[in-house]
């Protein structure tokens, strides 16, 4: 009687949870979820009695998956030309000093070795709105999430920069800041026809945790590769020599440095399903050596899934 009764058991604790998620209501599943917390409605992109009708151009961009865990994926011809012409014109007049914040308090202030940027809360224009319902289907228009306002950030040289960080905070009982997205909007001169100022050198978008996979060859056009960078002979061979232990045996290499290519966006997504933020999600925007970059920040706010 005594091994029935212990089989019994073992059969109870072991099946006992997959028959609860089978039959419970998925109400009863996250019972335990916490509510929504009360929402600054002047920061977030929401829909007002007075916005007219969009017509909007149709989407044409393309989209590639960089990593899966986290997703990140590149996005080529995100905005078009007249949106990021837009986006600079109401840009210009709303500048102020880009602060930043201590252990996502709302408390803020200015440090320039932290920050040393200008930025404005842009207003929501016809084509801002189109950006936004863009940014909202690449998303797959999930419920319990709502797009913060948009800003464009300007960093110039020489150093203009944002310091290594993360854009999540916390897991504020199972809500905070789920997806960034960073779109370049302008980069003086730094590709062929791209405006009529000296060529941008610096600014890349620096992910020093993500893990490029494969030899990376076809990313060149994105992100920076060895021939982007010139060395001399010994410092090719300190480079090569410390890169030995980064490398993965598929030919991956650890870090990533977008290009600053405007136009196009790299979009990431901040915490784990289990409610634990990626550290591959740490980023900087690193120095402007020479000219002027213009960013979009689109970030999402929301229940993490």
């Amino acid at each position: 009687m005594l091994s029935y009764a212990i089989a019994f058991i073992a059969f109870i604790l072991f099946f006992s949870n997959p028959i609860i998620k089978l039959f419970a209501p998925t109400s009863s599943l996250h019972s335990s979820r916490s509510p929504r917390p009360q929402l600054n409605e002047s920061l977030l992109a929401l829909p007002s009695p007075n916005d007219t009708a969009l017509s909007c151009n149709a989407d044409a961009y393309s989209v590639h998956i960089l990593s899966s865990a986290p997703l990140v994926l590149y996005i080529e011809n995100f905005l078009t030309q007249d949106e990021r012409s837009h986006l600079l014109d109401i840009s210009e007049p709303l500048y102020e000093p880009a602060t930043v914040t201590n252990d996502g308090g709302a408390t803020t202030h200015r440090d320039v070795t932290v920050r040393l940027s200008s930025v404005a809360l842009i207003p929501r224009t016809d084509p801002v709105r189109c950006i936004e319902a863009r940014a909202r289907a690449l998303q797959g228009w999930r419920p319990d999430r709502w797009l913060e306002r948009l800003r464009t950030q300007r960093y110039d040289a020489p150093g203009g920069h944002y310091a290594h960080h993360l854009d999540w905070s916390s897991n504020a009982g199972g809500w905070g800041r789920v997806g960034s997205m960073m779109v370049w909007v302008h980069g003086d001169g730094s590709a062929e026809g791209e405006g009529e100022g000296e060529r941008l050198e610096g600014g890349g978008t620096e992910f020093p945790l993500l893990r490029l996979k494969g030899d990376g060859a076809q990313w060149c056009r994105f992100v920076e590769c060895r021939e982007d960078v010139h060395e001399d002979a010994e410092q090719q061979q300190q480079q090569q020599n410390g890169r030995q232990q980064d490398e993965s045996p598929d030919g991956g290499r650890m870090g990533v440095i977008f290009k600053p290519r405007p136009g196009n966006a790299v979009y990431w997504e901040n915490f784990r399903p289990d409610g634990s933020g990626y550290d591959e999600a740490w980023h900087a925007g690193l120095p402007v050596t020479k000219g002027v970059k213009v960013g979009l920040n689109i970030w999402t706010w929301g229940r993490i899934d």
